[in-house]
């Protein structure tokens, strides 16, 4: 494509093949790098004023980096959304400080590194668990079975939620990041909202019931220590809390079950790497993960808004209310920071990838419980099925906001090591 023939905001541009994209976006990144594109009609809500794709490295991080100028609070999502909606479905995402930085202030008290690291042995029995549903199948989906499975699982623990509502939650938070894809949501706007609407009340119900419970019979949970965490003074609502969970089990279901799903899907398509980690798995599984991370980019975008006039990044001038979007996967494929971008290469350093948020106030919370989900969740594969591969194209979910895989064929020798 041309650059005057790329339309970021068509929704039929996302269900094109991966190299079709990243072929759009280098397009992009050399002759137009802050290109402006107009907003589609979504749903009930009008169109907005339009938007800025910021596509380079350097540009993402600039406005990552500056949350004053390029602000949270007015929405991450591409669309203009009622406040309401940016509280219940976006949680700290979608604030700005001091609201962030006192919420996440609350939160972090359930993901210090010392009580992530207390869970090594935990995350290495759930992966086990998950290969041993399916060991003697000799083939699966990928994504349901396997990559899903794990980060949902250890989530659901963690909370202290019956695993009894695993697959609930799993379709709660397929709706929620469906983005119109019709194998999830209904292709009538009206009625998508709706089931949006719904998904998130009943997963907000779901954990406002769990919290209740919690305060007059706490536990050792994560919902135990949210509720009863008392950070300055002060507490999580019962809203602030619903909101959260919506988040936690959104994004930290979806990205991470995103990037084991890519990266079985590179290591087949790149036999040679995953040889190469195999024959000394600890040693290259730092590198690996963030290749991996990298290469993935689960979440595509997350938008920004200019507070400022005369507001400038390079040498394009911004004014107050412009919409900014950090295209993350453009800027991980950039040519002026990665050497040769477009190879797979489990061993790459530096690594300067923005696959979990650029720097700033709101670099991932959990991006040390992913890394360590994946680096468990690909040590076991390798060790209890070594030869399994994907077979087949992905199915991809039709989305410009998550580079979600919803199904992958794999294929392995049945019994593998028990």
């Amino acid at each position: 494509m041309s650059v005057d023939q790329i339309d970021l905001s068509d929704i039929e541009f996302w269900a094109r093949p991966y190299a079709e994209r990243d072929a759009a976006f280098t397009t992009l990144r050399a002759e137009r790098p802050i290109a402006f594109f107009t907003e589609p009609e979504i749903a009930a809500l009008p169109p907005g004023p339009g938007y800025y794709a910021l596509t380079r490295h350097a540009d993402v991080v600039a406005a990552s980096k500056n949350a004053q100028l390029f602000c949270s609070g007015k929405g991450t999502n591409i669309a203009d959304l009622p406040p309401d909606f940016l509280d219940f479905f976006g949680s700290m995402i979608n604030m700005d400080d001091p609201r962030h930085a006192r919420l996440r202030r609350i939160v972090a008290r359930g993901f210090t590194p010392k009580y992530l690291n207390s869970l090594t042995d935990y995350v290495q029995d759930s992966a086990s668990s998950v290969i041993d549903a399916v060991i003697d199948k000799g083939e699966c989906d990928f994504v349901t079975e396997i990559a899903a499975l794990l980060p949902l699982r250890i989530i659901v623990d963690l909370m202290g939620i019956p695993r009894s509502q695993e697959q609930f939650i799993f379709e709660r938070s397929n709706i929620i990041l469906a983005n119109g894809d019709p194998e999830y949501v209904s292709e009538d706007p009206n009625v998508v909202l709706i089931q949006l609407l719904t998904a998130g009340q009943e997963l907000a119900a779901l954990v406002t019931e769990l919290a209740e419970e919690r305060v007059r019979n706490p536990k050792d949970d994560l919902t135990t220590a949210l509720v009863t965490a008392d950070v300055d003074g002060e507490q999580l609502t019962p809203a602030e809390l619903a909101s959260f969970f919506i988040l936690l089990v959104v994004a930290g279901n979806e990205t991470t079950r995103n990037a084991i799903s890519h990266g079985l899907l590179a290591l087949t398509e790149h036999p040679d790497q995953k040889e190469k980690w195999m024959g000394d798995f600890e040693a290259i599984a730092p590198t690996a993960v963030e290749e991996i991370v990298r290469w993935a980019t689960p979440v595509i975008h997350f938008r920004r808004t200019v507070t400022e006039d005369a507001t400038r990044i390079g040498d394009h001038e911004f004014a107050a209310g412009d919409k900014v979007v950090l295209f993350y996967n453009s800027a991980n494929r950039d040519e002026a920071v990665f050497d040769d971008p477009f190879r797979f290469d489990v061993s790459r350093q530096p690594n300067d990838h923005l696959g979990f948020g650029g720097p700033g106030p709101h670099f991932c919370l959990g991006a040390h419980l992913a890394r360590r989900e994946m680096t468990v969740m690909f040590r076991e594969l390798f060790r209890r099925l070594p030869d399994i591969h994907s077979v087949g194209p992905p199915a991809q979910l039709r989305s410009n906001f998550i580079n979600g895989i919803k199904h992958l064929r794999a294929e392995f020798t049945p019994g593998g090591a028990h």
